[in-house]
């Protein structure tokens, strides 16, 4: 198919969101999206009528967790050939989506990751905790599995045809390294492109809070694990560009 007739579905996981949501939905490249799709994870505040208004479709997923929203996502949009997830905070920069996409349009890859180590000023931006976390993590998957990520980066796109290889079922903190993981176990083609990063309207859920972060890490850890246990060390390697 060509590239241009693509249709390409943007998937934001919000709770309690208002205040940044509509500048989110501002800044995505609405010549690319055919569809933008805001999952409410249980907001208490406006944000789901903040993003209607901006022009959103809003769906609700009443199960918590950031896989769980991000699941719900999936099995709403309207048959894309690719799909996009951002984060709902204002941290990343929509506008970036151009780049992220583009490899998937001219099928020079299946995925594509944002990373925010290898953009500018991300260890200023991340706190502490979340960049080094990143660093080990992606220092652990190099280890285990013989591939170098350098980010886990919620901004990120992948096509339908290699998502659904992937068969994703976390639903919460695992999320991201469960998709990166599996690519490699799947022999797709991941690419990395620098994205930039800024500090988040409002305040983290996860790592806002030292028992967050703890529970985000120790779900991470074990994710890694689980799925080298299951296919076996070093059996697999992904296709980096």
């Amino acid at each position: 198919m060509n590239g241009s007739h693509k249709k390409v579905s943007v998937i934001i996981p919000v709770l309690n969101e208002q205040d940044s949501i509509a500048l989110v939905i501002r800044d995505i490249p609405r010549h690319l999206a055919h569809e933008i799709i805001v999952v409410d994870n249980g907001s208490t505040d406006r944000t789901a009528e903040v993003a209607r208004g901006a022009g959103a479709r809003v769906v609700r997923e009443n199960r918590r967790g950031y896989g769980a929203a991000c699941l719900k996502g999936i099995a709403t949009a309207n048959n894309p050939d690719i799909m996009v997830f951002m984060d709902g905070d204002y941290s990343d920069y929509p506008e970036e989506m151009k780049q992220i996409v583009a490899p998937l349009l001219k099928e020079e890859a299946d995925m594509v990751i944002g990373s925010r180590i290898a953009g500018a000023a991300s260890e200023k931006v991340l706190p502490p905790h979340s960049y080094w976390g990143n660093r080990m993590t992606a220092w652990l998957i190099n280890a285990i599995y013989g591939y170098r990520f350098t980010d886990l980066g919620p901004f990120r796109a992948i096509t339908c045809n290699g998502l659904q290889k992937l068969e994703m079922r976390d639903t919460n903190y695992g999320w991201t390294v469960e998709m990166q993981v599996k690519a490699i176990i799947h022999d797709l083609t991941v690419i990395e492109l620098p994205v930039r990063y800024r500090k988040r309207i409002g305040k983290s859920k996860v790592t806002g809070t030292m028992a967050g972060s703890i529970q985000a890490g120790l779900k991470i850890l074990f994710m890694v694990f689980s799925l080298w246990y299951r296919r076996g060390k070093g059996k697999h390697r992904a296709r980096k560009r």
